[in-house]
This record gives C-alpha cells, structure tokens and sequence, in this order.
C-alpha cells in the first residue's frame, strides 16, 4: 500500500510541476508577443501650426485617417500643435517629426538655404495640398489702388515669426517695392480686420482658402477694396518661382465684390517629411492617405486637393522616393 501511495505522490508531483511549466511557458510566450508587438507598434508625428488655423485642423484629420486604416503596421500616428512651417521644418531634419505640413514658398527656400535659412534644409515633399490664396486689401476710402502705393504707410504682412516674408518679399519685389518703404505691422489676420477698421492700418495681406472668413469679416464691416497685382509683375512671379501661380477669386466670394479677383497662389500647404525618413514608411503612409482621401473631405474640405492631378504638382520642394514609389504605381507621377 506505501508503495501505491508513493507512486500516486510521484504522479501528482509531475502533474503539478508541468501544469506550473505550463504556465510559465504560457507567460513567456505572450511577454515574447507582447515585447514582439510594442518593437512593431511606430509612433508618428504630424507637426501642424496653432490650433484656428487651417493646417492644425487638416494635419489632424491627416493624422486620424491614417491612424484608422493602418492596423497591419502598428503604427500609432498623432498631430501636433506647433509654430508653424518653419518650426516644422527645423524638427523634421532633427527627428522630432516624421511629417509635417508646411508653406510651399518657405519649404523653398529652406530646401536650398537661401534667405534666413543658413544651411539647405534636407526636406522632401510628399503630396502638395490646397492653394493659399492671397491678397492685399484695403478700406475703400483709404485711396491706396496699387501696391506701390504702400509707401510711407502701415501695412500688416501677417503673424511675427510665421515666413510670410518668404513669399510677400518676391512680391513686393516684383512690384518695385521693400519693406524699408513702409512700416510693416506684424498681426493675425483677425488682428489685421480691426486695424483695418480703425484706421490703424491702411492696408492687410490675407490669405487662406476662398472665402477666406478674414476677409468676410472686413468685407461686412467695411467697404473694402481688392488692391490688384500688377500682371507684369504676377508673370514675372510665375517664371521664378515653382510655387506662385495664377487663381481667380469668383464674383460674390466677398460682400461688395462683384467681379472676379485675379489673384495668387501664394505657395500651397504641402506635406513634407525629412529625407532621411525611410523610404517604406513614407510609401505606406502616402498609399495609405491617397486611398482614404475621401475621409478627409469629411472633415475640411482642403482634402478634395488630394486627387490624381494636384498632389504631384512641384512646387519646388523634391519629392521623396516613397512617395514618387506609389505615385508611379498607380500611374500619376511625371517623369
């Protein structure tokens, strides 16, 4: 009988002790999977500019379709809030941001280290969104009809530290003037809508999609007047630089305007990200964007400029060969 017993003590010692191996194997199995799942999970960040603006509300509806559809690479992908384009800039060649939007006109310059920018920037773009659509206007009773009239008066040229001067200099430029020859007011376009109203200011660069609310805004309040671009001066613009180009503001966009505006691009939101960034990365993100395209509609509607025709557009800033990959997958990309 102790025999017996001893038998069954050994027996159930086995059993206990493959049930505890078990378990243990069972753990370490689903820590492998575990520690195998985090390696496979990549954190993204879409650097946008600060919230009110359009490129934090359309960076963020970037950053939630790709985070909806991208369940087989694990990635986690987020917009944040930040200065703007040239912070953007200077994050992605450092490896703070993975992608970022940015201004056209300032990745330009960026790109080739010309302006302020002491070195070349190693950006690339990646699909070219909506154009920003700018203009100067002015109260109607103010007299100012051209922008040479600018002279010796107070002009608002935008947010301090926001590069609009990357792309209001060539203007200016073209148009036989300098910022030496009036006094530029740093504002927001909210801000530049009551100095016109004032009389604190005798005129305002806006710029943004049409309609612009800026602008709506002035032109309820106000009797506002479309301070024209010289058309020498727009085709001399146009043969320079890759990211100036002609649009028609419609009749009735404004209160008061009853006529089509011939206006400019004045360097269209585009998505960039770092050169360095790897080339399997940006492909699946840019696959990955252009196939949802539609979900972002719903959100702004600057997502209808993510179709075949617009997104491959230069406008002067090289593209990534991620993103030049998909582009010539699916037949759109320009040799």
């Amino acid at each position: 009988m102790k025999s017996i017993t001893s038998y069954l003590s050994i027996i159930a010692l086995i059993f206990a002790l493959s049930i505890g191996f078990g378990c243990d194997n069972a753990q370490k199995r689903q820590s492998a999977e575990g520690e195998k799942a985090a390696a496979k999970r990549v954190h993204i960040s879409i650097g946008t500019a600060p919230t009110g603006g359009a490129f934090f509300i359309v960076g963020g509806a970037i950053a939630a379709v790709v985070a909806d559809n991208t369940s087989e690479t694990g990635w986690e992908v987020t917009a944040e809030s930040t200065k703007g384009t040239q912070e953007n800039i200077r994050r992605l060649v450092s490896g703070e941001l993975e992608f970022a939007l940015a201004n056209a006109a300032i990745s330009y310059f960026a790109v080739r280290g010309e302006g302020t920018w002491k070195t070349e920037h190693p950006i690339r773009a990646v699909m070219t969104l909506a154009p920003n659509v700018g203009l100067f206007i002015t109260a109607e009773s103010s007299g100012i009809r051209k922008i040479q009239d600018f002279s010796g008066k107070r002009i608002v040229v935008g947010p301090a530290g926001a590069g609009f001067e990357y792309f209001l200099e060539p203007i200016l430029s073209a148009h036989g003037i300098t910022y030496e020859d009036f006094s530029p007011l740093n504002s927001t376009y909210t801000g530049a809508k009551d100095l016109l109203a004032d009389g604190s200011a005798a005129a305002a660069f806006m710029g943004g999609a049409i309609p612009t609310p800026a602008v709506i805004q002035a032109s309820t309040s106000q009797d506002i007047f479309f301070i024209p671009f010289d058309e020498a001066a727009k085709q001399s613009l146009f043969e320079k630089y890759p990211f100036f180009n002609a649009i028609t503001i419609p009749a009735d966009s404004y209160k008061g305007q009853t006529e089509p505006f011939a206006s400019m691009n004045v360097g269209s939101m585009h998505l960039i990200t770092a050169e360095t960034v790897d080339e399997s990365t940006v492909y699946e993100f840019t696959k990955t964007l252009y196939t949802h395209r539609a979900e972002v509609v719903k959100i702004h509607k600057a997502g209808k400029a993510i179709n075949p025709t617009n997104i491959v557009k230069n406008v002067g800033t090289p593209f990534h060969p991620g993103a030049i990959r998909f582009y010539r997958e699916i037949g759109i990309w320009n040799e």
